[in-house]
């Protein structure tokens, strides 16, 4: 049994490692286009998708803004927050994020388009490029799996 788990895991972290990021345009606040798989990620970039609605998701944002500024004296990277809002609720992003002071990039993916393209089932979900593969992904939050991720983001930058 244990062999089998550890296949399964090693085909995972095989698959994500390899997988490529697709070619797929996003919406900035301000109505700029943005190609994902464009996106220069010779340094890291973070995805973290989320939604207005989603209390884990709001919570995992605003702890990572709290350490956000020590994190970028540690570590080079881009930071985007990808809001899987619908239609009904995109309206909301934009006060959400200016009175949550957040200072990543916001996109707006309301078809949901990249997050289907990722196989992306809940939110908060958590994905992290280098050099145009995703090398790490996390779904869910509970307090500390910050900690995971700029340690992962530093493990990027080691590998530079």
């Amino acid at each position: 049994m244990k062999t089998i788990l550890a296949a399964a895991l090693l085909l995972c972290l095989n698959f994500y490692s390899s997988q490529q990021v697709p070619n797929i345009s996003l919406l900035s606040l301000t109505g700029e286009k943005l190609n994902i798989s464009k996106i220069d990620s010779s340094e890291p970039v973070v995805m973290s998708f989320w939604a207005t609605w989603c209390l884990p998701c709001m919570e995992e944002l605003n702890t990572i803004n709290e350490k956000y500024d020590d994190w970028k004296k540690k570590a080079k990277f881009k930071m985007f927050a990808i809001s899987t809002d619908d239609a009904r609720t995109t309206s909301k992003v934009k006060t959400v994020t200016k009175s949550k002071g957040w200072p990543y990039d916001i996109l707006l993916d309301p078809n949901q388009s990249l997050k289907r393209a990722l196989n992306i089932n809940s939110i908060p979900y958590i994905v992290l490029v280098h050099k145009g593969k995703i090398v790490y992904s996390h779904v869910g939050y509970s307090s500390g799996d910050e900690e995971e991720l700029i340690a992962k983001i530093e493990e990027c930058n080691k590998n530079n």
